[in-house]
C-alpha cells in the first residue's frame, strides 16, 4: 500500500479518561499508520473540522460517559452536511452491546468495546480503509 491510513482519535464530551484513547492511538501509529490525537473535551464541530482540515480517512471516537448515541449521531450528521460521508467513521469505550445495531445504522462502521486487542482495531482499519479506496477509484 503507497498511502498511508490516516486516522483522527477523539475524545468528545466531558469524559475526562483518555488512557484508552491513547493507547489505540499509539497501536495505530505503531502500526505505520498517521494519527492524529485531538484531545480531551471535544465537541462534534471540533472532530469534524480537525478530521477535515487533516484529510483523515477514518475518525475514531472514544466514548466512556454513556452519551454514545448522541456523539456518533453529531460528528456522522456533521461529516454528511461537509460532504465527508467517505470518512470512516469508528469507536468504542463503554458501550451497551444493544446499541451497537443502532449506531452501525447509523453508520458507524465498527464499535470496539472493552477488552478489545489493538491489534483488532489495526487489522479492522487495514481492511475497511483500503476497501473505501477501492470503491472510491483511489487505490
Amino acid at each position: 500500500m503507497d498511502r498511508r491510513i490516516r486516522v483522527l482519535i477523539a475524545k468528545p464530551g466531558l469524559d475526562g479518561h483518555d488512557r484508552g484513547a491513547k493507547v489505540v492511538a499509539r497501536a495505530l501509529r505503531d502500526a505505520g499508520m498517521e494519527v492524529i490525537y485531538t484531545g480531551l473535551r471535544q465537541t462534534p464541530e471540533m472532530i469534524v473540522s480537525a478530521a477535515l482540515q487533516e484529510d483523515v480517512d477514518a475518525i475514531g471516537l472514544s466514548i466512556l460517559s454513556g452519551a454514545h448515541m448522541h456523539y456518533f449521531r453529531e460528528v456522522k450528521r456533521l461529516l454528511d452536511e461537509q460532504g465527508a460521508s467517505d470518512i470512516l467513521l469508528f469507536g468504542g469505550g463503554i458501550i451497551p452491546d444493544e446499541d451497537v445495531p443502532k449506531l452501525k445504522a447509523l453508520g458507524v462502521a465498527e464499535v470496539f468495546g472493552p477488552g478489545t486487542s489493538t491489534q483488532e482495531i489495526v487489522d479492522f482499519l487495514r481492511r475497511a480503509v483500503p476497501e473505501k479506496w477501492r470503491a472510491e477509484g483511489m487505490a
